[in-house]
């Protein structure tokens, strides 16, 4: 029997607004945070692997170009994360059972976790797995394939989490404590820079 088959699309289009800088390409020991999560994601050993960029797409894709992950353009990201998903989803080929979705903003973010909500996915009967972290369920998530219709169908900066908040008992919930801290605000930037995680 073939093992199923999933795709990692990493979300990294939004123009960072509140923040005033492109957290995509804030660097955590030299590395910047959205090759940190592509990495990660590529140790999931994918089908297939995809990063939506939008504003700076030219900055953020270079931070990966030389890694197995293609580029998707994202027109309209300024719409919110559901168009980078729409264009995530629209980017796979082949025959995926699903998707991990994953952000750059998650300086805790590694590859074990990642694994582990796989591991999850393909030993729960092709249920959702999503990672637990301050009393919600969110991403990264791996979304099997039957949940794709819903999620073209969301709108404005609606995500991943709406749909799994809707859907609780079809998903298995990952802990990930330290992924509750992202980086979103100035404030939040330097938090993570006085805990030594975001180096100038």
């Amino acid at each position: 029997m073939t093992a199923p088959r999933h795709a990692a699309v990493l979300l990294a289009a939004g123009g960072s607004r509140r923040l005033g800088l492109p957290k995509q390409l804030l660097l955590i020991d030299g590395v910047p945070l959205v090759r940190r999560a592509a990495l990660a994601a590529l140790a999931t050993a994918p089908a297939q692997a995809v990063v939506v960029v939008g504003a700076d797409g030219d900055a953020v894709y270079a931070a990966v170009a030389d890694l197995a992950i293609a580029r998707v353009e994202c027109d309209r990201w300024e719409e919110g994360i559901s168009a980078s998903i729409r264009a995530g989803l629209q980017a796979l080929v082949g025959d995926i059972d699903a998707a991990l979705f994953l952000v750059c903003d998650q300086p805790a973010l590694d590859a074990s976790h990642l694994r582990k909500l796989v591991e999850c996915w393909r030993a729960t009967s092709q249920r959702a797995a999503a990672s637990a972290y301050g009393g919600v369920l969110g991403v990264p998530a791996i979304l099997p394939c039957g949940w794709f219709d819903e999620l073209r169908a969301l709108t404005g900066d609606r995500g991943a989490r709406d749909l799994l908040r809707s859907r609780p008992e079809e998903a298995v919930a990952v802990p990930a404590p330290a992924l509750a801290h992202d980086v979103d605000l100035p404030g939040d930037l330097d938090r993570q820079r006085k805990a030594g995680l975001i180096h100038d």
